[in-house]
């Protein structure tokens, strides 16, 4: 009994290629196509495929999101992409997502983790994964990187302080260590540094 896929990509010729690809490959059928994360969420509700590949560039937190879900469905999902940050291997690595493959692998290799991931297997690049859930190389403290992901998206000391439970006065006082620790200008270049060594 094959594999049945779903593949989920918003560029018109890299879902049509990658349906093409695993198609040639005896025991996968792709059962479906979607070209945004909310169809391929859909798509996982009413179908349930085994393995849901989900598609994603930099840090497009939606994307995962629908991952986690489908894989929440019950049906393995697995995200494919041409860089991964460090912060996306945690918040994968920490949920049912079954894996991350970046698009630089053979095709051969693609297949095979989609076997893998179809088996119950967990495919993760082990380097990457460990220096993700270690940060060995990151100076800052648990506190400072938690403010650090905070600032990634964007939110204010405000709305840092209510998602932490501190006071404004210790985000900052957070703020101000992480970025003396980095030997950053300021929190956004703080957050440059982070995202250039790929800690975030």
């Amino acid at each position: 009994m094959g594999i049945d896929v779903l593949v989920s990509d918003g560029l018109h010729l890299s879902r049509f290629a990658l349906a093409a690809l695993l198609e040639r490959h005896e025991g996968v059928r792709v059962v479906g196509s979607a070209e945004s994360n909310y169809a391929a969420l859909e798509f996982a509700e009413l179908h349930r495929p085994d393995v849901a590949i989900i598609s994603f560039e930099g840090e497009d937190s939606e994307a995962v999101s629908s991952a986690e879900k489908i894989a929440n469905l019950g049906c393995r999902s697995m995200l494919l992409t041409t860089a991964v940050t460090r912060s996306v291997v945690r918040q994968a690595f920490a949920t049912g997502i079954g894996g991350i493959v970046e698009r630089s692998v053979s095709p051969r290799q693609f297949v095979d983790a989609i076997h893998r991931v179809h088996q119950g297997e967990r495919v993760f690049d082990a380097e990457l994964t460990v220096a993700a859930l270690n940060n060995s190389d990151c100076p800052l403290n648990r506190r400072e990187f938690a403010v650090l992901e905070y600032v990634a998206r964007g939110d204010t000391v405000v709305e840092i302080a209510a998602g932490m439970h501190l006071s404004q006065g210790t985000v900052r006082n957070y703020l101000s260590s992480m970025v003396a620790k980095l030997g950053a200008r300021n929190r956004i270049d703080a957050l440059r540094i982070a995202r250039d060594s790929r800690w975030i």
